[in-house]
């Protein structure tokens, strides 16, 4: 049953935050760093949203050393692009999470990004206090989505959840829901704010598809 979910994890960009496409951009920067034609790559970018960004370049750019090169130059840009203002939390984003843990749900928040991106994404939105526990790919042993790892280290830090049916994952991706079933979650849910389309979500394992994050705590009651 839904409202008997305890632990609610979910997605930051395209899911709670809009970045107004930095991402991209970043990624942009970060090719021509490496001295490559971002054009014939960005396709794949726009398709693997949601996974973690270090795994992304390691398909890309091939060796370890050029990888981490990209991700340290997609970071940096990504970083400058945010003191621009870009960043603000999707409508109703903010009144969704404290809603449901005004229902007794514990939130945690999960990204593809590093901790450096992550931190000042929280920064630039206020919420560095919303929620007990925030998690990127290192956090949860390096490997983030469509691995279930952060799900289960949400599960395992917060020890709010009974068992890993009693977990709810949100995301915009079709990465999200592959890591949410993975983790055995009770409830795997997409919302259409973000990089992929219902169909992709849904082929992916989303039991439901939302128009956006605010109506998450009405599918829960």
């Amino acid at each position: 049953m839904t409202h008997d979910l305890q632990l609610i994890v979910l997605d930051m960009a395209g899911t709670t935050v809009a970045d107004g496409g930095l991402v991209e951009q970043a990624f942009t920067a970060a090719a021509r760093h490496l001295g490559e034609d971002p054009a014939g790559m960005i396709d794949h970018v726009r398709a693997t949203m949601g996974e973690s960004k270090i795994s992304v370049f390691r398909h890309l750019f091939g060796d370890e050393a050029r990888a981490q090169e990209a991700n340290r130059a997609f970071e940096a840009a990504y970083a400058e692009l945010l003191d621009g203002g870009s960043v603000t939390a999707l409508p109703g984003a903010r009144e969704t999470i404290e809603e449901l843990q005004r229902q007794g749900r514990t939130v945690v928040l999960t990204t593809g990004f590093a901790r450096p991106t992550q931190d000042a994404i929280l920064a630039a939105l206020g919420w560095q206090d919303l929620v007990p526990l925030t998690l990127c790919p290192a956090d949860a042993g390096g490997r983030g989505r469509p691995y279930p790892d952060m799900v289960l280290t949400a599960f395992l830090r917060t020890r709010k959840a009974d068992s890993v049916d009693r977990i709810a994952v949100v995301g915009d991706t079709s990465y999200d829901m592959l890591s949410g079933v993975r983790a055995g979650a009770g409830l795997v849910a997409g919302v259409l704010t973000g990089a992929h389309d219902e169909e992709a979500l849904r082929a992916a394992g989303a039991s439901h598809v939302l128009e956006n994050v605010a109506q998450l705590p009405g599918v829960l009651r």
